[in-house]
């Protein structure tokens, strides 16, 4: 008899090993008369998220500062305004396709963690712990100090007008935006969600405000610089234009990495993806017409953030309310990156890829609990650290490589396992087209910067000998084993967290 998908969809447990671990022997029984939905409620995460939340953690996620702050990263390697709504729109379709990709492979392949868990299917353990590494110990968590030290840095700009603010304020201000959203995500789901909700409609008011002016720009014929003068014709440059335009769209695969707690994924998860990225492009799309229709090439250009010096030619007085829509925006940007890094940590700790106590569930709250304080923590490490953008540009090309690796298992698992249930089945030319552009994307920078590129590679290439000595080896000494054990119940009975049950065939 040909296998089912659930054969493929459960997730393993850790291999049971000679330790004792505080598990859930019995489901938990409710004694409240008056809610007998939640009897025999057992210890796992729960699928609270509507379609409505899908959408707002993936808008939320994608649009952070960047569109309000440096749309001049592109225009900088096209050369021509035209030329660089082009690259936005292009961005823009590109990321719809992988998203399409990815739809099909988070209804078949139902598990916590997207990429991770399609390479961990498809390619093996040892490939999906490299990505896994490369992701939860360095890019989330340096993401996520990016993103809030914009928040601290926006928040404060109302009090220091003419100055830069100071570094220790911007970064204790950091610190407490990370831990006030790590609080809220191992106190309740619904709360991350609710708070997602919130900032994605403050963000999308702001550009809104800004699209409405630029559409009365154009209706007084501000069209003056919507030119091909100067279009680059490296083609090299061009192609890094790209980079930066897609490093915008970055964020479109994170409800893959909560499909878990997605309601109905089969439905909802398609349905997400293709109206967010849809949503965004256009959004990006009208809102860089509206600062061309007011600012110049060399304004652009010589702005640190295009839209603050937007709203000080369009707003006057009230342009301070952009900073503060930047300062919403990217607090809700450090919520989503927080709501899915903590899940890829417990996707690994599942699959016996990290710590056992990061695959356990908090009893009360039905949150990952320990998953998220890891996350916040990592992230509070990287805010001692003053070369974090370096550190991302190192291994900026890290995850192109992983998403077109799993693009790559789409057209792998359909020769491999053609029997498997696909509720979505996408056309093959897609998923060829995006291996074969994340590969061009991924090369060009590579020969544009190879140093940083050889550092980046290295920095990835650190997460072999812990793979082999953490992971593979199996075999540990028994005290090792009765000291890891001895850390895990401690750390249980301090969060109160229990392991899921295990998931039957």
């Amino acid at each position: 008899m040909s296998p089912k998908a659930e054969d493929y969809i459960s997730v393993p447990q850790k291999e049971a090993e000679t330790i004792s671990i505080l598990e859930l022997k019995e489901p938990v029984k409710n004694t409240d008369a008056e809610d007998p939905s939640k009897a025999n409620d057992t210890i796992e995460l729960k699928p609270k998220m509507t379609l409505l939340n899908g959408i707002t953690v993936i808008v939320g996620s994608i649009i952070g500062s960047g569109i309000f702050v440096s749309p001049g990263g592109v225009l900088k390697n096209t050369g021509s305004v035209n030329m660089a709504l082009v690259v936005w729109i292009t961005s823009g379709i590109f990321s719809m396709i992988g998203a399409y990709c990815y739809a099909e492979l988070g209804c078949m392949i139902k598990k916590t963690g997207a990429d991770y868990a399609y390479i961990m299917v498809t390619l093996g353990k040892f490939l999906a712990f490299i990505r896994l590494w490369v992701e939860c110990m360095i890019v989330r968590p340096c993401t996520v100090a990016i993103v809030a030290l914009t928040f601290s840095i926006y928040a404060v700009k109302y009090f220091f007008p003419e100055c830069e603010p100071p570094d220790d304020a911007v970064r204790i201000l950091a610190a407490v935006c990370i831990c006030i959203l790590a609080f809220v995500n191992c106190w309740d789901v619904s709360w991350a969600t609710a708070v997602q909700d919130i900032f994605t409609y403050a963000k999308l008011l702001a550009l809104f405000i800004i699209i409405a002016t630029g559409i009365v720009q154009l209706g007084r014929g501000k069209t003056e610089n919507f030119n091909w003068d100067d279009t680059e014709t490296d083609f090299t440059k061009i192609a890094l234009s790209f980079y930066s335009g897609l490093f915008a769209y970055n964020g479109w695969n994170y409800l893959n990495f909560v499909i878990e707690e997605l309601q109905d994924p089969v439905r909802n998860l398609p349905r997400a993806i293709g109206i967010s990225i849809i949503l965004v492009t256009v959004v990006y799309v009208l809102t860089n017409v509206a600062f061309y229709t007011t600012l110049s090439v060399p304004e652009v250009l010589g702005s640190e953030a295009v839209a603050v010096t937007f709203a000080k030619v369009m707003y006057g007085p009230m342009a301070f309310m952009i900073p503060v829509f930047v300062a919403m925006s990217t607090f809700g940007g450090v919520n989503g990156i927080l709501l899915t890094s903590s899940r890829l940590f417990y996707a690994g700790a599942c699959e016996g890829q990290m710590p056992e106590i990061f695959s356990m569930i908090q009893v009360d709250k039905m949150t990952p609990a320990p998953a998220v304080l890891v996350s916040a923590f990592l992230s509070l490490c990287y805010l001692c650290s003053s070369d974090i953008f370096s550190l991302i540009n190192y291994v900026g090309f890290a995850t192109w490589v992983s998403i077109g690796l799993a693009v790559f298992c789409l057209p792998y698992l359909r020769w491999k396992h053609p029997e498997w249930e696909r509720p979505i089945r996408v056309q093959l030319i897609f998923p060829i087209i995006y291996i074969i552009a994340s590969i061009f994307i991924t090369i060009v920078p590579m020969i544009a910067s190879p140093v940083e590129t050889g550092i980046g590679t290295a920095i990835i290439m650190t997460g072999i000998p812990v793979y082999f000595i953490f992971v593979a080896w199996k075999d540990k000494p028994a005290f090792i084993k009765k000291m890891l054990a001895s850390i895990t119940l401690a750390l249980q009975k301090l969060i109160v967290v229990v392991p899921p049950p295990k998931k039957t065939l």
